[in-house]
């Protein structure tokens, strides 16, 4: 994704924005769900250039995947060098999963959770009165609008595969990582002394009182 000239990334960008996309005059919707998954590779990154932020945001989470624990990381050996035959009970089709997706939504999410989640979005932004003095010399530009809507999205989604309707303060806490190390970004003194978004989301979840009412 970060090896493609401008006029393909400008179509990439209206894809994952508008669900479409535009040929010669002509414009085709892009069935549901669509969705784009992105790799990168931190040992190979001659010849490549970095996403644009605006692309960038319009990604729901930025994964880091370590090496896996050993236990792990033998059954990832035992599993895939022998012959296995899996068979599907129930495989998982498009509709199913615009369904999950709507099903996410119903969700509900108390008052002080989302303005929790709000908080700790504003608080990334060196300009809001709320931004800790601690980390305002270390970010350039803070997360965005969508942070704090992947942040309660990211909690339903949670908050539903652990089994439970309602939306907790811990819920944001877990995903914030994910939702906003790629939203969060350093200047050049961070950068020049090894401080990492990761680092610096660390000291926003310290600094951001979790509400003692509410869920």
């Amino acid at each position: 994704i970060n090896r493609t000239p401008p006029k393909t990334q400008s179509a990439l960008l209206e894809a994952m924005q508008e669900h479409r996309v535009t040929i010669q005059g002509r414009t085709y919707k892009l069935e549901e769900p669509f969705y784009v998954f992105a790799t990168q590779n931190p040992i190979e990154l001659e010849g490549t250039y970095p996403l644009p932020e605006a692309q960038l945001d319009r990604f729901m989470f930025h994964i880091v995947i370590e090496h896996p624990p050993e236990d792990e990381e033998f059954m990832v050996v035992k599993t895939t060098t022998a012959i296995l035959e899996p068979v599907f009970e129930r495989p998982v089709s498009g509709p199913d999963l615009v369904a999950f997706q709507r099903l996410v939504r119903r969700v509900p999410v108390a008052d002080p959770v989302m303005r929790y989640a709000l908080s700790l979005v504003r608080a990334s932004r060196p300009k809001n009165a709320t931004c800790p003095e601690s980390i305002k010399k270390w970010i350039a530009f803070g997360a965005s609008v969508r942070a704090a809507q992947y942040l309660v999205l990211a909690g339903k989604a949670r908050a539903l595969t652990s089994g439970r309707y309602a939306v907790s303060f811990e819920d944001i806490r877990a995903v914030a990582h994910s939702v906003m190390r790629h939203r969060v970004l350093t200047n050049f003194h961070a950068q020049s002394e090894g401080v990492t978004t990761d680092q610096l989301i660390d000291t926003l979840l310290e600094s951001i009182p979790v509400p003692r009412s509410g869920m």
